[in-house]
């Protein structure tokens, strides 16, 4: 249900209903009374006239019609009391049937609130909590009774209260704000609008909360196919382009080092030649992953145990992480890995890359914590590192072909693991602060036919 501060007003017309009720009942009993004192007294005085002598009768006949209409007097105040106390029972009526339609109203539009799937909390003018729905607890982590508390302290993850502040500042309705719960890798979106009134006065605003990490997650992988799609066939052109020329440069220069070892040159001539072929090497690297990343080969399936391709790459990884003073900790489940469909070599290349990233994370030294789990469909790896983290300004470029940070490489490392383990309807992703990154593969155990994109 919606939860709401429930005022102690709800009972307070049923009382003056009920003393109204009361009193009236009251007013027709002695009516009531007062008519059967009437009677006999009227029945009195008739009696009294039969006996009086005749001189008298005048007298106390005008004392018989004076009765008579007092007795008059007394049915019209009856018939008054009955028809207040009917207009008392109908309104009786009208009342709980006007509460209990107030009532039903109430919880469907609380059984409306509670059943959407994002949170929604309404304050008053000043910022404190006047409801909150049922989504609004479970994503905030909060308690029912934190109505009539500031917003402030709902969340000590998420700023609410400064949020509110900047938008009772700027009243924008289309304003936006998105917060990352540390806590758990969370992204809360935010928006915000005026609470008014059946009169149209502001009472209060309402706050709307959305967890879009999935969303997020879905657009940057969209954007990262889009600029794979690109990249990729700019790759293929560059490479188709650049290796015939390339190769020809390759090919003189080789004829004049023959030609120059038949005649005395200086060693500055042997430099220059030197650079050239140094030169021309490092262009054919350039472009052996450029056909790496553009490559449409098809994949070479087979059956794979993980835990001994974790095994052999780490394995592989340890003379270098000594070398740095890195501990290298492996977490496998006490149970087999379930097998994946893969090709060997490409995931041994992937995994590999990911464990040298790691280690190039932390020049002074660390931990590199290689975690693996399985469940009904899937595989999880988790490598992490204690380094410094990845900037937010950079984290959006991670998988970005060509794009490095460091003063070595060509930047397609990651971007090259990310195709590789999408080729195998898997997914690579990360999570990162200021004590490391976690980089995360999911690969399925399914046997299905991977893309070769």
């Amino acid at each position: 249900m919606f939860r709401n501060h429930q005022g102690g007003t709800q009972n307070n017309f049923r009382f003056p209903i009920a003393g109204l009720l009361l009193l009236s009942l009251t007013a027709l009993a002695i009516t009531i009374w007062t008519m059967a004192d009437f009677l006999r007294e009227q029945a009195i005085v008739e009696e009294l006239t039969r006996k009086l002598p005749r001189d008298s009768t005048a007298t106390a006949k005008e004392l018989v019609v004076e009765l008579g209409w007092q007795f008059r007097l007394s049915i019209l105040v009856l018939l008054n009391l009955v028809a207040t106390g009917l207009a008392l029972v109908l309104l009786s009526r009208a009342y709980r049937s006007s509460q209990e339609s107030l009532r039903d109203l109430k919880a469907l539009a609380g059984d409306i609130l509670s059943s959407m799937d994002h949170a929604v909390i309404t304050t008053d003018r000043n910022g404190f909590i006047t409801s909150i729905n049922r989504q609004g607890l479970e994503l905030l982590g909060s308690k029912p009774d934190c109505v009539s508390k500031h917003l402030e302290s709902l969340s000590k993850t998420i700023p609410l209260d400064r949020f509110l502040a900047d938008w009772q500042s700027d009243r924008s309705v289309s304003m936006t704000r998105d917060f990352h719960a540390n806590n758990s890798g969370r992204t809360v979106r935010a928006t915000c609008q005026k609470l008014s009134d059946y009169e149209g006065r502001e009472i209060g605003q309402v706050l709307q909360l959305r967890d879009v990490t999935e969303r997020i997650l879905i657009e940057e992988r969209m954007r990262r196919m889009e600029r794979y799609m690109g990249l990729g066939s700019l790759a293929a052109g560059l490479h188709h382009e650049i290796r015939n020329p390339l190769a020809a440069v390759s090919l003189h220069v080789q004829l004049l080092e023959e030609q120059l070892e038949e005649s005395q040159v200086s060693e500055e001539v042997q430099l220059m030649l030197a650079v050239i072929k140094a030169e021309v090497t490092r262009i054919g690297g350039v472009l052996e992953g450029f056909r790496d990343f553009a490559s449409m080969d098809k994949l070479n399936l087979e059956p794979v145990d993980l835990a001994k391709l974790i095994k052999r790459q780490v394995d592989l990884a340890l003379p270098q992480a000594r070398e740095q003073g890195i501990l290298v900790h492996s977490i496998l489940p006490d149970s087999p890995l379930p097998k994946i469909t893969a090709d060997l070599v490409r995931m041994e290349q992937a995994l590999l890359n990911i464990l040298v990233n790691a280690m190039q994370a932390m020049p002074n030294g660390g931990e590199l914590i290689i975690k693996a789990s399985a469940n009904s469909d899937s595989v999880r790896l988790e490598i992490s590192d204690t380094g410094n983290g990845i900037p937010n300004s950079l984290r959006e470029r991670v998988f970005d072909a060509y794009f490095t940070t460091k003063s070595e490489g060509t930047g397609l490392g990651l971007s090259l693991c990310d195709k590789i383990v999408r080729q195998h309807h898997g997914n690579l992703d990360f999570l990162s602060s200021e004590d490391g990154t976690t980089f995360v593969m999911t690969l399925p155990t399914l046997q299905v036919s991977p893309l070769l994109d």
